[in-house]
């Protein structure tokens, strides 16, 4: 007789769930089974008694069978025509007269038409269920269809009476897109900067997308070919849990902090904006966001949103009311963007109302997004949920019309970023809540860098249920990310293939990975990548088998390579630049990592010392020999390649410091790699010590707060970035 655990572990394998992993250490980790107990609870499985488990497993084999037609199909446009099944109870010799009527139609409304009849379908397979037979039967139209989603929707006659089901087709290419220059061998260089970092003496404490767009012209006449930035979703602007740019309450929509106020037309033609701008106490509050080193998101956001509301008004009078050009393009962009935003709106209107951006603390009676109490504030708060909208229009308009701009003037333009997840509280998971796997957490398992594990504070996505919806939410986040962006970069794209999750209250090292559809996702991808001519660069660092980055590389997506990383393993060399692979990204750090002047002094172990992140004294020493012997193996790889001379020491072998000299000639190396993309980091151009983030860590370090050390008008001028400049020219970039 089988025993609970027997069926908890053949429902676990049947979801998805990893029953053992390798940490980076080369330790053995085996999933507990009260973490798989968990884990199918937070999928919507009835898991309580060894009855309900043997139904959900016999649920999942007999699913397909049970559905008439699959909810989705996702195929490469050379796979064609369709092969399409159906899965019908007939009685025996009831399939004789069988006739199946269908239809598919494409996303502009055309539609075809046709019926196959019994000889024409082709039974594939049978299996008798509940002591009903079921019969699979196979077939195509004999068309070639252009790459894109098609509703495909079928009925006939069967056992039980009239049947019908809709589905989802999605014909997509085999390879994402790549601009045709990089394809011609073209290697460009770009920088890579946090935006909310940038100090100017016109922004308002925080970079805004002004800023982005006078840094986008600067790059380009220094002849870099992209300008990398943080992510810009929506977020709720307070610390310390709801600044960080990965942590989003919506990857839907943007973060208004990043509005330039000055340049929305209506500000100006405000009476009450503009008597507040000249009062004493708005000019010293905002000499005080500027020249303060730590961004104020909660003052920032606040005097923003107190400048657009007045904003609003004289919008909404003279221009919504009046139905002017600019009114008329507003009702163009809400047509356009249709429920999403409305959704996301309301939901921006009910965290107002109570005082609160996590719905979980809102009155019961606002929980469910559609339901009767959500739809009556909905209508009777329809001009403040009409504002919220206007805000987006706002970012919409100013993003598009930068990036436009930059497309004329170079081949990639602005590289978006696209975080793996929201956080659970949020619009998406409220607005899209069943296929989130609440009572879990996205995380990392222990790794050197994080020696206790990363939870990362927001719920996966469910993968069985994103399939049943179509992939319609990810399809949906895919499309609004890669708008207006002319190379995407994916974070931890390795989620596409299986994703690390952490019961809530659990440590990371009780979580467990789940494999997801990444064949599915990866095509999703390519098509949107295709459709928007967007260059798809995947973060793929982690330990993982060799098997996804080679899938990645079919798909055309580059590689993310980080030089502290490259090394000739089982040694610690570094990889020399030849072996770097063309198709890849390459940087010496990211936000989550030191810098390179911090790398060199050492400073991330100092700083995770100080804050108790090593388990003992042990460890704490071996990565301070680690990077002793890291920074010899580097300078020995720079002067392998003659970039700095035999000679060249820096103070005695352990206390290293770094140079302006040292940090150039290490993106020197990166410049000679055959790699397609390398992203020069701002912070370490300017010498900055700190890094932008240190996982695992929230109220004790700075993350996401640290402003540059210049203003941006004194970068402009910095000499580094021409001597940076012409070295990638002389590279060859």
């Amino acid at each position: 007789m089988r025993t609970r655990e027997d069926l908890i572990n053949e429902l676990a394998w049947l979801c998805g769930i990893v029953f053992d992993y390798w940490d980076i250490f080369g330790n053995k980790h085996i999933t507990p089974i009260s973490t798989k107990e968990a884990i199918l609870r937070s999928m919507r499985l009835r898991i309580e008694t060894p009855q309900e488990i043997l139904e959900e497993i016999i649920k999942i084999y007999d699913r397909a069978w049970t559905s008439f037609i699959v909810p989705v199909k996702v195929i490469s446009v050379n796979n064609q025509p369709l092969n399409l099944s159906v899965y019908i109870p007939l009685n025996e010799g009831d399939e004789r007269n069988l006739i199946l009527y269908c239809r598919i139609e494409n996303e502009k409304g055309k539609r075809d038409d046709f019926k196959i009849s019994r000889d024409s379908l082709h039974i594939s397979e049978q299996k008798w269920i509940n002591n009903q037979r079921y019969v699979k039967f196979d077939f195509n139209d004999g068309q070639y269809r252009e790459i894109g989603y098609y509703s495909f929707y079928a009925r006939c006659h069967g056992a039980y009476g009239e049947i019908s089901g809709l589905s989802r087709i999605i014909i997509t290419p085999d390879k994402c897109y790549i601009p045709p220059e990089l394809e011609q061998n073209k290697r460009l260089w770009g920088i890579s900067l946090n935006l909310y970092s940038v100090r100017s003496f016109r922004n308002w404490g925080c970079g805004d997308l002004n800023d982005l767009n006078e840094i986008a012209k600067w790059i380009w006449k220094l002849n870099g070919g992209f300008v990398a930035i943080n992510p810009m979703h929506a977020l709720l602007n307070k610390r310390p849990y709801d600044i960080s740019p990965y942590s989003p309450v919506s990857r839907l929509y943007r973060n208004f902090i990043y509005l330039d106020i000055d340049s929305v037309p209506e500000v100006a033609d405000s009476e009450d904006t503009q008597a507040l701008m000249r009062t004493k106490t708005f000019k010293d509050k905002l000499k005080r966001l500027r020249d303060s080193d730590l961004i104020d998101y909660e003052t920032v956001a606040a005097i923003k949103e107190k400048i657009l509301r007045f904003a609003f008004e004289i919008f909404y009078e003279k221009h919504f009311k009046q139905d002017t050009r600019r009114g008329k393009s507003f009702d163009r962009y809400l047509s356009d963007e249709g429920d999403p935003l409305r959704s996301f709106c309301v939901f921006m209107a009910l965290s107002r109302k109570n005082k609160s951006a996590n719905w979980d603390t809102w009155l019961e009676e606002f929980h469910n997004s559609s339901g009767k109490a959500t739809s009556e504030f909905m209508e009777a708060n329809a001009k403040e949920i009409l504002f919220y909208s206007y805000i987006q229009w706002l970012i919409d308009s100013d993003i598009k019309n930068i990036s436009e701009s930059c497309k004329r003037t170079s081949p990639l333009g602005l590289m978006f970023d696209l975080a793996i997840g929201s956080t659970g509280g949020g619009s998406d998971v409220w607005n899209y809540k069943d296929i989130f796997a609440l009572g879990m957490n996205v995380g990392a398992p222990p790794d050197d860098f994080n020696p206790i594990g990363q939870d990362w504070g927001f719920p996966p996505l469910i993968p069985e249920i994103m399939k049943q919806t179509g992939y319609e939410f990810f399809i949906h986040t895919i499309k609004k990310t890669m708008k207006y962006a002319g190379a995407l970069r994916i974070d931890h794209a390795l989620g596409m293939f299986r994703l690390f999750w952490i019961p809530e209250g659990s440590l990371p090292s009780e979580g467990a990975y789940i494999v997801y559809p990444s064949e599915d996702l990866l095509r999703i991808i390519a098509l949107e990548s295709v459709r928007n001519k967007t260059l798809i660069v995947a973060e793929d660092l982690g330990t993982v088998g060799e098997h996804v980055h080679n899938k990645l590389r079919d798909f055309n997506m580059l590689s993310y390579k980080l030089l502290y990383f490259e090394r000739n393993y089982p040694e610690f060399s570094f990889t020399p630049p030849e072996k770097y692979p063309q198709r890849a990204l390459c940087a010496i750090t990211t936000h989550d990592l030191a810098t390179c002047n911090g790398f060199w002094a050492a400073r991330d172990i100092e700083i995770k010392k100080k804050l108790g992140l090593f388990t003992n004294e042990e460890k704490y020493h071996r990565h301070q020999h680690d990077r002793i012997r890291d920074r010899e193996l580097l300078l020995k790889a720079l002067k392998e390649q003659g970039i700095i001379p035999e000679d060249y020491l820096l103070e005695t072998p352990d206390s290293f410091s770094a140079n302006d000299e040292l940090c150039l000639g290490v993106y020197e190396f990166l410049a000679r790699t055959p790699s397609m993309l390398v992203s020069v980091s701002m912070d370490d151009m300017l010498g900055i010590m700190n890094q932008q983030n240190l996982p695992g860590v929230i109220e004790l370090y700075p993350c996401w707060r640290q402003k540059l050390p210049l203003n941006l008008e004194d970068i402009f001028e910095d000499n580094r970035f021409k001597i940076l400049s012409t070295m990638f020219t002389n590279n060859g970039r």
